[in-house]
């Protein structure tokens, strides 16, 4: 009984064993296919991730593809519009060269026209000169008077027969070159201007600015033009954006907007936010700056040139004149050096130097305005000067520093003497003065050489050359043709600033004496 028990227990223990090991195989079993289901989860949403993650990456591709491809187009109308309007400044430009061509064949026919007639004035006059002298003759042989009586009875009744026929002629004269008068006018006016704008564009109204790289040049433009078109309106300036890389320019006439201009486009590329709300911060700001510095400038200058209570209106011209250049020199230092120049010269002569460098100082204050006012720069100084209430001597010295009107005052001459000391002084211009007299040298040269000039003189530094004539050979009618060769013959021989005047003179003398 008892080793039944025994083999009993023994029994149950085996089979408790052998199910205990059934069971963990089949719990291990079942472990294994939780894993592997797990991981097979894990790759198909890691593959179903990696998929999404490449439409997203295409589509994000696509869309910045479309917006570049937009700019791109943009860009590429805003180039085609600047094509366009250099197209159409370019025919323009056409019309107006074959316009000036016109007029130029019309003045020469109206030249020959007046040549043939001329000529044949000049042959009716000897016809009359026979026919007179016939008449003398024949009067000789009816009247039986003498000489000197039938002259004297001839020229009563010529007097009398031409006395209308003269007055007619005078004034028929008179209207034609009235008429052509106003031509030339018009015409050397035109030729002036068009050359003097050439010239003042290529050295002095136009600034430069350099720009990180050529996209910025995208973002100055703005989208359709924007900014860049409030960045003009506001400024009064032209910018122009080409294809030359790293570079944008500003042109005008007026150099406090160039300057304002260049100022707050450079403070806008360093700011990279630019928009037009921005442009016209800047804009202001900038402005306001210039405005404080150019009285600042103003008010430094006087006080350098010991100069006192000025009117803050001419005041603020002179510190225009800093942005102001001649020939590559400041023309407010070269006021300021007039200036004490002029005061030298008047102390040294026991004048007023207080007045003498006032009168110095301002001489070129015209310059300021010229662009806003009609006229040279001389008149326009002293119309200003007269405006705000200076003395006489110095409206008079800041006409009269040219040789435009004669002088009146002797600071006028002292204020002349010293602009050209300043002007010609070493280093102070461009042209050296070995190149001034050699230009002026050439000016001499070309006109002496033409047939019946006696003497030439070249004055106001070369933009006047006046022309003495032998009467001999040359009468009143040739001396205007010789005018316009010589200025023809300077166009197309020299190379000069500006104009150059021609002023052709010829006078005769009569010498008789009573005994």
């Amino acid at each position: 009984m008892g080793g039944e028990i025994y083999i009993a227990a023994g029994v149950t223990l085996v089979v408790g064993l052998l199910a205990g090991l059934a069971f963990e195989r089949v719990r291990l079993g079942a472990g294994y296919r939780t894993k592997e289901q797990l991981i097979d989860d894990a790759r198909r949403e890691a593959e179903s991730l990696r998929k999404e993650g490449e439409i997203q990456a295409k589509e994000e591709v696509l869309k910045r593809r479309e917006e570049l491809e937009q700019e791109l187009k943009s860009q590429r109308n805003e180039l085609r519009d600047q094509e366009r309007k250099l197209d159409k400044r370019e025919s323009s430009l056409e019309d107006l060269q074959e316009n000036i061509s016109k007029r130029e064949r019309m003045l020469e026919s109206t030249q020959n026209r007046l040549t043939e007639r001329l000529k044949t004035a000049e042959r009716k006059e000897a016809e009359l000169g026979k026919i007179l002298k016939q008449e003398q003759e024949e009067l000789y042989k009816i009247s039986g008077l003498k000489k000197e009586q039938a002259v004297e009875k001839l020229l009563d009744r010529l007097r009398s027969e031409l006395r209308n026929e003269t007055g007619e002629l005078i004034l028929k004269h008179e209207a034609e070159l009235r008429e052509q008068c106003d031509t030339k006018a018009r015409e050397v006016i035109g030729m002036a201007v068009q050359r003097y704008a050439s010239a003042h564009t290529s050295e002095t109204t136009v600034a430069s600015i350099d720009i990180p790289s050529d996209e910025m040049k995208g973002r100055i433009i703005g989208r359709e033009g924007r900014n860049i078109r409030t960045f003009e309106k506001l400024t009064g300036v032209d910018v122009i954006v080409d294809d030359t890389p790293g570079v944008v320019i500003i042109s005008s006439f007026d150099n406090v907007r160039r300057e304002v201009g260049k100022l707050a486009l450079q403070k806008l590329i360093q700011d990279g936010r630019i928009h037009p709300t921005r442009i016209e911060e800047i804009v202001t700001e900038t402005q306001k700056e210039i405005d404080e510095r150019i009285m600042r400038l103003g008010r430094e200058a006087a006080q350098e040139a010991g100069v006192q209570g000025l009117h803050d209106k001419l005041i603020q011209l002179m510190g225009r004149l800093n942005f102001r250049v001649s020939y590559s020199q400041n023309v407010l230092r070269h006021s300021i050096e007039v200036a004490h120049l002029t005061g030298m010269m008047a102390e040294q002569l026991g004048l007023d130097g207080t007045l003498a460098r006032r009168c110095g100082f301002m001489h070129d204050i015209g310059k300021a305005a010229d662009h806003e006012m009609e006229g040279g720069h001389p008149a326009i100084g002293a119309e200003l000067l007269k405006r705000y209430s200076e003395g006489e001597e110095v409206v008079h010295a800041a006409a009269g520093h040219h040789d435009d009107i004669r002088p009146a005052y002797i600071y006028t001459v002292l204020v002349a003497a010293a602009d050209a000391i300043s002007a010609a002084r070493p280093g102070a211009r461009r042209e050296t003065l070995e190149k001034y007299t050699k230009r002026l040298e050439e000016l001499e040269g070309l006109v002496c050489g033409f047939p019946g000039v006696d003497q030439c003189y070249a004055v106001q530094a070369g933009r006047e050359v006046r022309v003495i004539v032998d009467p001999r050979e040359v009468n009143d009618r040739q001396a205007a043709s010789l005018a316009r060769d010589i200025a023809k013959a300077i166009e197309e021989t020299l190379t000069y600033p500006g104009e150059v005047k021609v002023a052709v003179l010829r006078e005769t003398r009569s010498i008789d004496y009573a005994r």
